[in-house]
């Protein structure tokens, strides 16, 4: 259910019961804490969001992004969704056109008919032709683990042997590969009053996941993992901070044992809000290791983005309250990190960003 009823109890009888439906959602009394605040709604420094869906961008007006773009100081974006093909092609074009500094297109595989003969070598030179045309990385989706089957209708592992050939030509080429796998571990979890991400799966019932729906989050994430060292020679992008953004002492030790992967933290933001102290003593220790992701284009809510790297504010509210009940806190992240994580990361790991749209120093 969205609704709960608040039954409020007066101190004397005399005032009588009452009671008050309301929505979840619009429970969200202003607090009465006084504390300093400094909302953002620009960058200090230009950045890179590596994390971003545009699914049209062969036939887009790109000044429709470009305007809100400047606004918040986004110099580059980075489109997950090239597709590939003709369409990458189309999308290339209309952004040497336009913005041809504004944009960074990654490819994607199509996975239809793995298991068929000759799939994996059709899929290694589709790679390569798309990366020709003016790719600069590959994004896998989550699908691949959750929904890709085979020709005979088996569930594609995230390290099926037929994949290996696609990692390593990725590293021959010198492109990453940004890849997010599974969801939020408590999607696996019991739907009850134990469960923080409760009112999510309540209001996106598609969301919840089990152990056979498609597979436990730990066989998952495992799958990942091994390719990641099976890989060593290519750089893999892990979405979300590899959903471990809640656990980044458990973070810490896959980035020292897995010195080819690097971290975006989109749409996560919430659970480094939640912890500035520890997230700023990560931030501190893989500063190289860290880019800015965002995942959805709603221009807004990059303004929490800004302020919780930014800002040492404290207990100010997140952008989706289904998504994050609590409060978020600053990490007050100095100038030196910040423009790692804003640029200079992102400059070293993806090609081809025009380092022009970027200081110096």
């Amino acid at each position: 259910m969205r609704f709960f009823t608040l039954l409020l109890l007066p101190a004397f009888s005399w005032l009588g019961a009452c009671s008050q439906t309301m929505d979840f959602e619009k429970y969200d009394p202003p607090s009465t804490l006084i504390v300093p605040t400094h909302p953002l709604t620009k960058a200090k420094f230009p950045f890179i969001d590596v994390h971003n869906h545009q699914y049209n961008m062969n036939n887009q007006n790109l000044q429709e992004l470009v305007t809100p773009m400047d606004k918040m100081n986004m110099a580059v974006m980075v489109n997950l969704s090239g597709v590939g093909g003709d369409k990458l092609k189309q999308s290339v074009k209309n952004i040497q056109s336009n913005f041809p500094k504004r944009f960074i297109v990654f490819t994607n595989i199509d996975f239809a008919g793995i298991g068929e003969t000759n799939w994996t070598n059709e899929a290694v030179a589709k790679l390569e032709a798309d990366v020709k045309n003016g790719a600069n990385g590959l994004k896998i989706y989550k699908s691949l683990g959750f929904s890709v089957k085979d020709n005979s209708g088996k569930r594609v592992t995230v390290d099926d042997p037929r994949l290996d050939a696609i990692w390593s030509k990725c590293g021959e080429l010198g492109i990453p590969v940004l890849i997010h796998t599974a969801d939020p571990k408590p999607f696996w979890d019991p739907l009850d009053e134990n469960n923080e991400r409760w009112l999510e799966l309540k209001t996106h019932a598609g969301r919840k996941r089990s152990d056979t729906d498609p597979a436990p989050f730990e066989t998952l994430i495992e799958e990942q993992h091994r390719i990641f060292k099976k890989h060593s020679k290519t750089t893999f992008i892990a979405a979300h901070f590899g959903w471990y953004a809640n656990n980044l002492a458990h973070l810490d030790t896959l980035l020292t044992a897995l010195p080819n992967v690097v971290v975006e933290f989109g749409a996560v933001i919430a659970e480094l809000g939640r912890q500035p102290h520890m997230a700023k003593q990560f931030f501190t220790k893989y500063q190289d290791r860290i880019m800015f992701g965002k995942d959805s284009w709603v221009p807004e809510e990059y303004h929490t983005y800004f302020r919780v790297l930014e800002t040492e504010d404290e207990y100010f509210p997140y952008h989706k309250k289904y998504h994050a009940f609590w409060k978020m806190y600053g990490m007050g992240l100095p100038d030196n990190i910040l423009k790692k994580v804003y640029y200079q990361n992102a400059l070293r790991i993806i090609p081809n960003i025009d380092k022009s749209l970027f200081p110096k120093s």
